[in-house]
């Protein structure tokens, strides 16, 4: 994830375990086209390859191309197949649901109007969130029992001997490969706050979203390629 802004004020946030098992799956597909180029030249081998593309283009979409990019003018959704524009006064806030929940607002002519818009980027497991809810809440309860001067008892609960999210597990959001939900929902929340206060006046522009034709050519010409090939 490139949570960092440039110089232009531009953050990317995009999965690291996506990414890593975008590269794992190109290079066993790369190993095995060239296995089969060598080796394969029968119907079958013809067939391999061209299943090897098209779960390539399905990876390719799914894990190496969804992200959120935000910059000094709104929000970038890129999903699998479909690209969505928000602009900063059109934000009205963020949920941390099993996708990430973008909450657009807008006005119309028939009053305010309103989007909501999931980002493949950003997973939320509530199993997780249960698990690490669950283990502050044990720690809570263990350090009650633990007296009031050690630095798991009442002084750790309450931050003067230890910390209530301390654990030898690291929560979600310690875990490399996974995105820090919170610090992105933070991160969209404050940039929108502080849009709308730079510009109060400004009229909050309607969410756009558009294909990129490019995915979804990424999946449908290597299917197209197999099927024709499967047929023959």
């Amino acid at each position: 994830m490139n949570d960092k802004q440039d110089p232009s004020g531009r953050q990317v946030f995009r999965s690291p375990g996506a990414i890593v098992a975008w590269w794992v799956w190109l290079l066993f597909a790369v190993a095995n086209l060239i296995d089969l180029a060598v080796q394969g030249h029968d119907h079958v081998s013809l067939v391999a390859a061209f299943i090897l593309l098209f779960v390539t283009g399905i990876v390719y979409v799914t894990a190496r191309r969804p992200r959120i990019v935000a910059d000094a003018d709104g929000l970038t959704i890129a999903n699998p197949v479909r690209d969505h524009r928000v602009d900063w006064a059109a934000v009205a806030g963020a949920d941390p649901t099993d996708l990430l929940r973008v909450r657009c607002e807008w006005p119309g002519e028939d009053g305010t109007r309103r989007r909501v818009i999931y980002s493949w980027a950003v997973h939320s497991s509530r199993r997780r969130q249960i698990a690490a809810e669950m283990r502050a809440l044990r720690q809570a309860q263990r350090g009650g029992r633990g007296g009031f001067g050690g630095a798991g008892g009442f002084g750790g609960v309450f931050g003067m001997g230890g910390s209530l999210g301390s654990s030898a597990h690291p929560a979600p959001e310690d875990d490399p490969l996974r995105l820090n939900v919170g610090r992105i929902i933070a991160t969209i929340t404050e940039r929108a706050e502080q849009a709308r206060l730079d510009a109060p006046e400004e009229r909050a522009p309607t969410p756009v979203s558009t294909w990129d034709w490019r995915a979804v050519a990424a999946i449908v010409v290597p299917g197209l390629a197999l099927l024709v090939v499967a047929l023959v």
